[in-house]
Parts: structure tokens; C-alpha cells; sequence
């Protein structure tokens, strides 16, 4: 359940492989029906690679030449929630911004493009694309307004905007909640895919509702160049799975579309979006779903239900999306009903796994492959002291101290609790105490209501009231206590962090604040010493209230930082 915290709680070179690096990006964006799964190396202290779809990928075509005429250098394309499907929140391909010329006196605000409504969602980029007449570095942003905007990521000039709203449709309404405010329509982040179609795909989840007041959920398919809908689009999210929970009948739970909302990012692995459902301001009776659709058809490929003979244990993560290794899915899901009465395998025999950390098969269909929950899981659903605020990480392959090679995936909740997971052997439930690879107390406070960042060895938790705080991998262990942490703390729903660097070098600490005048921080990633904030120099480089759970996003010299009414820009200052 999303709700305040208590008071305690991703055609040139694909990547740049340098000595303790690690890298989770994708080469090709998926092509054909393969997905176009490419590898990524390993980290500081880090050995072998697991596989990647969408993310941090090179542009197109190299050299390109705008309607200006002016050249445009090569760039990197971002194309999923965080960066990269392992959602490490780094972009290892900036080679503009350092250390050294993000100040105030180099660096701020450039420039602001305003659109039709609130940008939850991590705008998207796409380098050197024809589009419009030219060539154009591309930035997609989707708003609550139910509109997709092609923008050029330096200008700001519309490319294109569509409309995700069938004729007589409006967004859907909040319910009088705080959760989403005003207005609902595209929440999640989208996912490109450049190789499918002529132009490359976006596609986008939208919420509506129609002049009789039914409520609907659509998969939407658009052409990168125009905003065209593709394969035959939208499709309609429906769905059943056996089962007697919440909303059932004959023996399968429904899903409603006025029951959820699509608020958790959109992973494409493997040729399949994946979609992930909360509710709709924690109302009527609601499970946990996960549907798959064709990225070449946008037919419906694979249901699973992860609470289908109770309730809630919706899947939200603030807006986070699912993470991969390249063949697993693994999520965080909200309060809701547990089995702990386990099968023979060490399963819940009604195959509820409500606030759980779960890993997903996806060969032959969806089902749970693994998991963890905690001895008090039902303790703290019953409070609303869930997991599924927090979003999963993976991390890269890193060699123990015996020279063993760990797997590992890592999340934090309201709980506070940083819990660090062995991939192939998650932990399940124990009620005498939790048998997990490593779990770290009282280091977080407040809630995690966003995710953690990597980047050269460090992981970094940015918790609500709590300072931003880098912790340090040591023979694939996190340690015990922070490495380093920001003087000022970050007021809810605290901070989602992002990377960029250039390699392992020039390494960034971005990160939002939330607030009546919202920031944009950069930090050292070392000391987390601030190199820069948007509110040093009085007005010059504001921009306007706060918006929760946004995720910056760095690239090709620019960070972009989604806000009620827009995009705020950011990058070096001329002259």
C-alpha cells in the first residue's frame, strides 16, 4: 500500500569496458523476436556478465546533421527506467559533465520545456533520429494528462505529441487520494525499443476513463518518428488467473481495471513488455498482477497473479521498474496476504506472496522461480510497514572472499532494513528468523520509497528524512555501516539516486528533492561532498514545486528532471 512512511524506515561502441567498471547496458534494444538481449560486464571486484534488454545503448548513425545545419556528435541512447534493465541508475557514456565543471559558475539550469500536464514518469532519450524533416537528439516525456511529447532534447521544439485517449475519454479521476494526484493517465515509465519497427517503438501503458465512467487500461505501441500507433493498437489490458481472492468468481480473480494503476516502470526482456499493477488509491478489492505482451504483437503472452487466493500485495515500488539479469525478473510487492504454511518446497501453498522480494521465471510464462520475505511478514503487512515502497536492484557478478563468484540482488521498504539476496537461492520464509546472504539494520531511516543507485563498487540508498548515503562492496559484501553520506538529509519520499560517468571516471551522484521549491543536487561519489545544488544561486536555476518519486536522468552533456507542469533542463552554461 502506498502510503507516508512510518516514523522508523541502464551502431558504435556498445560499452565502454575499463578496468573496475561495471556496465549493465544493451546493444541492441531488441530486434526480431529475440529481444535483442546483449551482456554486460562485470564490476570492481566483479567477475563474468549477466544478460541485458533495453537500456544506456550507442545512438544511430554516428555523425548526424541537424535542420540547422549543425553537426551532431554520437550519443547514447536511454531507453528504460534507470538506465538499464539491472535499473543500476547509471549512465558509464557521459563525457561532458565532470566533477570539475559542475559548479554553479559552469553549471545550471538551461532551459525548461513545459507539456500538458505532470511527468511522473523518467523522461526517455533517443540520439540522432529522423524525425520532423531532420535529425534530432529526441526526448520523450509522458505526462498524467494521457500525452506522449516528442521533444528535441536540446531546443525543446515539439516533434510530435500524442494522445493516448480514445474519443470522449478523459484521464482517469484520483479518488480524492494523494497518491496520484489531480489526474490519471501515463504513470509508469515507458520503454523504447530502436530496432522494432521502421523508426523504433515506444511503448506506453495509459489509464482512462470513457463518458459512462468505465475505466480502462491500454498497452500502446507508438512509432519513435511520428506517434503513430503501431501493431494494430492500443491493446486492452484484461486478464483472469485461478484463484478465490479478492475479486474472484468461478474460481479465477479478475483484474479490474478501475481497481489498479500502472505505476512501476516497464521492463522489455527478451521480446515481452512486462507490465506490474498497483492499485488505484488502495481501493476495492485488488491482488498482485504481472502480465507480459509481445513487443512485435502486443498480444497478451503471460499472466501470474502473486496473491491469488487473498489480497492486496500489489506491485508499485515508487515508480521503479522490475529489474533483470537478463532472464529473471525480480520485484518488491506491497503488503498483502503470505502464505506462511509452506508446501514441501518451501512455498506458500496457496500461493499468496504478498509483501515479498520475488524472483520470476519468464521461460514458458511467468511464474515465481524464488523468494524472500521476512520472519515478521505479516506482522508488517498488517502495519503497512511493506517492501513494495522500495525497488530491486541487481547487482553485477562479484567474487567473494573465498573466491567464490555471488549473484546478487538487493532492495530495501519501509522497514528500513537493507536486504541483500543470493539470486539463486533467495531465502524464502522462516519464521524463527530470516536466512538470507546478508541483511543490514538501522543504517536507513524513515522508508525507502524509491531505489538505490550503483556505481565503482558503492551502492547508494537515498531513504525518507535520511541523508543520502553511499555504502561500500568489499568481497561481495556491502558494509556494515556508510562509507560516506550527504550533509543534508532529503524530506519524503527521500531520493531516488542516479549516476553519470564517463567509464569509471567523472563519476556523479544525481539526486531530486522533493519540496515546495524542489532541487536538483550533484554529489562527489566518493565523500558525497554537494558539487552543485539548483537553489545556490537564488532564482536563476529553479524551477518550481516539487514532484515525488522522480528519477533524474543524465545524458549527452544534459540532466533532465521531471516536475508538475514539465521538464526542467539542466546543463553547462554558455559564455
Amino acid at each position: 500500500m502506498e502510503t507516508r512512511p512510518a516514523p522508523r524506515r541502464f551502431y558504435l561502441l556498445c560499452a565502454l569496458l575499463l578496468l573496475a567498471a561495471m556496465l549493465f547496458a544493451d546493444c541492441g534494444g531488441g530486434g526480431g523476436g529475440g529481444g535483442g538481449n546483449g551482456g554486460t560486464s562485470g564490476a570492481a571486484g566483479g567477475t563474468g556478465s549477466t544478460g541485458g534488454t533495453g537500456g544506456t545503448s550507442p545512438g544511430a548513425g554516428g555523425m548526424g546533421t541537424s535542420p540547422g545545419g549543425t553537426a551532431m556528435l554520437a550519443t547514447h541512447d536511454v531507453v528504460t527506467y534507470h538506465n538499464d534493465i539491472a535499473r543500476t541508475g547509471q549512465n558509464l557514456n557521459e563525457a561532458i559533465l565532470t566533477p570539475a565543471n559542475v559548479n554553479a559558475t559552469t553549471f545550471g539550469k538551461i532551459g525548461f520545456f513545459a507539456v500538458d500536464g505532470k511527468v511522473d514518469a523518467q523522461p526517455l532519450f533517443v540520439g540522432s533520429l529522423t524525425i520532423a524533416g531532420g535529425t534530432h537528439n529526441v526526448l520523450y516525456v509522458v505526462t498524467e494528462h494521457d500525452s506522449v511529447f516528442a521533444l528535441d532534447a536540446d531546443s525543446g521544439a515539439q516533434l510530435w505529441q500524442a494522445r493516448t485517449l480514445n474519443t470522449g475519454e478523459t484521464p482517469s479521476d484520483d479518488l480524492g487520494c494523494a497518491q496520484i494526484t489531480r489526474e490519471i493517465g501515463i504513470t509508469s515509465t515507458p520503454v523504447i525499443d530502436r530496432a522494432r519497427g521502421a523508426h523504433g517503438t515506444i511503448y506506453v501503458v495509459a489509464m482512462s476513463k470513457d463518458a459512462s465512467g468505465a475505466y480502462h487500461q491500454r498497452v500502446h505501441a507508438l512509432d519513435l518518428a511520428s506517434g503513430a500507433e503501431l501493431l494494430n493498437g492500443p491493446a486492452e489490458v484484461a486478464a483472469t488467473y485461478p484463484g478465490n481472492g479478492a475479486n474472484s468468481a468461478n474460481g479465477h480473480v479478475v483484474f479490474a481495471p478501475s481497481s489498479y494503476a500502472e505505476r512501476a516502470g516497464l521492463l522489455l526482456l527478451g521480446g515481452v513488455i512486462y507490465t506490474t499493477w498497483t492499485s488505484h488509491c488502495d481501493a476495492g478489492a485488488y491482488t498482485g498482477w504481472v502480465m507480459g505482451y509481445s513487443a512485435d504483437t502486443l498480444q497478451q503472452t503471460s499472466v501470474l497473479n502473486v496473491t491469488p487466493n487473498g489480497s492486496g500485495g500489489a506491485i508499485w515500488m515508487s515508480g521503479a521498474g522490475p529489474a533483470s539479469d537478463g532472464s529473471s525478473i525480480y520485484l518488491l510487492g506491497g503488503n498483502g496476504t503470505f502464505d506462511t504454511t509452506l508446501n514441501s518446497g518451501g512455498f506458500p501453498t496457496q500461493g499468496n506472496f504478498g509483501n515479498a522480494f520475488l524472483k520470476l521465471g519468464t521461460a514458458g510464462g511467468l511464474a515465481v522461480a524464488d523468494y524472500f520475505t521476512m520472519s515478521n511478514t505479516v506482522q508488517e503487512s498488517n502495519t503497512d510497514e511493506d517492501l513494495g515502497s522500495g525497488g530491486a536492484i541487481v547487482l553485477p557478478d562479484l567474487t567473494d572472499a573465498g573466491g567464490v563468484v555471488q549473484h546478487l540482488t538487493l532492495g530495501t521498504g519501509k522497514d528500513d532494513i537493507i536486504y541483500v539476496l543470493n539470486r539463486d537461492s533467495m531465502g524464502k520464509f522462516n519464521a524463527a528468523g530470516d536466512n538470507i546472504y546478508q541483511e543490514i539494520a538501522g543504517q536507513l531511516s524513515g522508508g525507502e520509497f524509491g531505489m538505490a543507485a550503483y556505481f565503482n563498487g558503492r551502492i547508494y540508498f537515498g531513504s525518507v528524512g535520511d541523508h543520502l548515503k553511499a555504502f561500500t562492496l568489499t568481497n561481495a559484501k556491502l558494509s556494515a555501516t556508510p562509507s560516506a553520506q550527504t550533509a543534508m538529509t532529503f524530506a519524503y519520499p527521500g531520493t531516488t539516486p542516479s549516476i553519470s560517468a564517463n567509464g569509471s571516471a567523472n563519476g556523479i551522484v544525481w539526486a531530486a528533492e522533493n519540496g515546495d521549491m524542489a532541487a536538483l543536487h550533484a554529489f562527489d561519489p566518493a565523500s558525497l561532498a554537494e558539487l552543485y545544488n539548483s537553489n545556490q544561486m537564488g532564482t536563476r536555476d529553479q524551477f518550481g514545486a516539487g514532484n515525488k518519486f522522480i528519477t533524474p536522468m543524465i545524458v549527452n552533456g544534459k540532466v533532465y528532471v521531471g516536475t508538475t507542469n514539465g521538464v526542467a533542463v539542466f546543463g553547462l552554461l554558455k559564455g
